[in-house]
């Protein structure tokens, strides 16, 4: 049987394949599109990217050159020298990923605000597991940037770096207050240790004192880096690439429905002229309510078209049933206003020859009204077509989120590490999207 890993790269290159995109989706979206495809490819792989983050001169570079045993990313003493991200091959062995990828950034107090959370955003959204590394008690720009990354839904290693300059009594305070400075949501976060360039001070022989380097103390934050990617890398790799693809599925859908509810507008707008127009001249009121049903008949036909949902004759006299009943509005009060109006032009109109006409004239208020009350209860009836339309098209894609609940039904463990994803839309935004 294959495995949740393989299952998942089958749908979600099925999915890729079939996404369909226009010039203006691959012309807006071109950024978005060379991430999303980055994330597949190395999942198609089993590459994982990891990425040390946190202030200028914590010594992130120096961390990921003591677990790479070899001096890859440069460092300084004086000031943080990281201007760009920058990546290395892990050397390690570890089973089933094929590669580990360490990525080195810039230090996040070098940029402005603004600047930050983009660098957050787009070090979250291009790395698998994040390394969010201090050299003190957690600043506020920490706690900023773990905020921005806890949104992201990423994993994260908290690494306090350089505990060589504290004593073991020292230490002990410092994590216990690190721990309670993190937000609630970063309960599950593991606090590690390290010193990736721990110097000692020795007495020379001419009694000067020299600060000499030691070898790094990573040990333990290596083991448990290994461990968690042995046991949990190939899951992690697959959420994320889950995650990506339901972020940008969102994104491209958020597009299509506002470029939908422009053309909806415009359908409902055409439509309530016409049936306004068609209420207002006709003088029997037999044909004001039959022509008023095949009007919002022809325009529900025309919204499923819009909203890709292939609809005939009789479903879509079904959902404009079921829109009357439903609604309150549609399927009483207005009616019986629309029946009321009806009757009082038609009496108004057939008394016209015995009144020399002068009832004519109060039969124009009373179709104007018609009219009115036809264009509100066509715009009603659009509007809550659109959403039952809106509805059916949700319930019939494929997309991420389809993918993550077919998959979680036999992988619990994949539906538990995937608590946090969520593709489909509030009631507010759904609201906002409808013509």
């Amino acid at each position: 049987m294959e495995s949740t890993p393989e299952r998942c790269r089958l749908l979600l290159t099925k999915w890729r394949e079939n996404l369909n995109l226009n010039n203006h989706e691959r012309s807006q979206l071109a950024g978005e599109i060379k991430v999303l495809d980055n994330q597949l490819h190395r999942f198609m792989v089993n590459k994982i990217r990891i990425a040390a983050f946190g202030r200028v001169g914590v010594g992130k570079s120096s961390l990921l050159n003591s677990l790479l045993s070899k001096k890859i990313f440069a460092t300084d003493v004086a000031h943080g020298c990281t201007r760009k991200c920058k990546g290395a091959r892990w050397e390690e062995s570890i089973k089933p990923l094929q590669e580990v990828e360490f990525i080195d950034t810039p230090g996040i107090d070098e940029i402005a605000s603004e600047g930050r959370a983009r660098l957050a955003s787009r070090v979250a959204m291009q790395a698998d597991l994040v390394l969010l590394v201090i050299d003190s008690d957690l600043t506020a720009l920490d706690k900023e940037a773990l905020e921005t990354l806890l949104k992201s839904g990423k994993q994260i290693f908290l690494i306090l770096n350089r505990i060589d300059q504290w004593n073991s009594e020292e230490l002990n305070e410092l994590t216990t207050s690190i721990k309670n400075r993190l937000y609630k949501d970063a309960y599950k976060i593991k606090l590690q240790v390290a010193a990736a360039a721990p110097r000692e001070l020795q007495v020379q022989l001419d009694g000067s004192i020299e600060n000499k380097p030691c070898l790094p103390n990573v040990e333990e934050l290596r083991n448990s880096l290994i461990h968690f990617l042995k046991t949990e890398g190939e899951l992690l790799l697959t959420t994320n690439t889950l995650f990506q693809a339901t972020n940008f599925y969102q994104l491209l859908k958020d597009g299509r429905l506002q470029r939908r509810k422009k053309a909806a507008q415009g359908l409902i707008g055409k439509f309530a002229t016409l049936k306004a127009s068609g209420v207002a001249v006709n003088p029997l009121l037999i044909l004001d309510l039959a022509g008023g049903v095949a009007c919002d008949t022809a325009l529900i036909i025309q919204l499923s078209k819009l909203y890709d949902l292939k609809m005939g004759k009789s479903a879509a006299k079904q959902l404009l049933k079921k829109l009357s009943i439903y609604n309150a509005l549609l399927g009483g009060a207005q009616l019986s206003i629309q029946f009321t109006l009806g009757m009082l032009k038609q009496v108004l109109v057939l008394s016209g020859p015995i009144t020399g006409g002068l009832s004519l004239a109060s039969a124009a208020p009373v179709a104007l009204a018609q009219a009115a009350l036809a264009v509100h209860t066509t715009k009603i009836t659009g509007r809550l077509a659109a959403q039952e339309l809106l509805k059916g098209s949700q319930r019939k894609e494929v997309h991420p989120h389809t993918i993550l609940k077919r998959l979680a039904a036999t992988d619990p463990k994949l539906k538990i590490s995937m608590g946090s994803l969520r593709s489909t839309h509030s009631s507010t935004q759904l609201q906002s999207l409808l013509p």
